[in-house]
């Protein structure tokens, strides 16, 4: 079983404290994000094959992945964007994940870290030309940390469009969709960056704008962490919505409870509600979400 940590909130950033209690204990409850009764994931030798982390801010858990790294293969999806504060008010600075990620290649190797630009928000703050040259900045700041970038275009959910426009009233900006084509030449020119750089671009569950240019993405990706393990990791396709290829995985964090609040998250309802349940966060609870706190 590959345990995914977590595309639900940012356990590396802000609990793990939590998460090593729960390795040390070796299970975690969940809580079902559709209703229902939670469940428990075994964190076991025996159990696990090994851990995708997803994060903004490795520093706080340096230390813990020296310990997983004892028993456990692990892999990092590492987001950095360099959005302005308007879209990422508290989001580590760049220049402190592009160094996070290159200590973690010194001290793992490039095959561990894959960076996400993601997801590619259109902006009065960040239009097409701006992306361009900011991706150009962060691949040749991260040149030779990870072989692959991960893009994908903002996903316009109800919650997202929320909160954008939230900011977007705050921050006195404008946002749009673009249109595809527009999307199609814009990552055209981010891939040709990439490969510039030597990685290799992907783009995330978003096929209908891949064309030639893009290879389509793994995020839970075992053959990448039997590539770290050094022996074969098998687990069926399983994604988690339309155009996924992910490979089946149990997911062990919990939606809004990550206070990044980033304006365009998929994974926040309230971002005012995420700040309480971080706050009010138990350690030593056997699930991340506190029940106890409500809206």
């Amino acid at each position: 079983m590959i345990v995914s940590a977590s595309y639900r909130t940012d356990i590396p950033a802000f609990y793990g404290r939590w998460f090593l209690r729960r390795l040390a204990a070796g299970e975690a409850r969940v809580a079902n994000p559709y209703g229902g009764p939670p469940g428990t994931v075994a964190l076991t030798r025996d159990a696990v094959d090994g851990f995708v982390f997803w994060t903004r801010n490795l520093r706080p858990f340096r230390d813990a992945l020296r310990i997983v790294a004892a028993d456990f293969p692990f892999t990092v999806q590492y987001t950095v964007t360099g959005y302005p504060r308007l879209l990422e008010p508290r989001v580590a600075p760049e220049s402190r994940a592009v160094a996070d990620m290159r200590a973690l290649a010194d001290a793992f190797g490039s095959r561990i870290a894959v960076w996400r630009y993601d997801p590619v928000a259109i902006t009065d703050a960040t239009p097409p030309d701006w992306h361009r040259a900011n991706f150009a900045a962060l691949a040749a700041a991260l040149a030779g940390a990870t072989d692959e970038v991960v893009f994908s275009f903002l996903h316009v959910y109800a919650k997202t469009r929320r909160n954008m426009d939230a900011a977007a009233r705050r921050g006195g900006f404008g946002w749009t969709d673009p249109a595809p084509e527009t999307k199609r030449a814009l990552l055209a020119d981010l891939a040709a960056i990439a490969r510039d750089h030597g990685m290799t671009p992907t783009l995330c569950a978003q096929d209908a704008l891949r064309g030639e240019v893009l290879d389509a993405a793994r995020c839970i990706d075992a053959g990448r962490l039997s590539d770290v393990a050094g022996r074969t990791i098998t687990a069926p396709v399983r994604g988690n919505r339309p155009g996924c290829l992910c490979h089946r995985s149990r997911d062990i964090g919990a939606y809004d409870t990550c206070p990044h609040g980033c304006a365009y998250c998929y994974a926040v309802r309230d971002p005012a509600r995420a700040r309480r349940r971080h706050h009010a966060h138990d350690r030593h609870a056997p699930a991340l979400t506190v029940s106890a706190v409500e809206d």
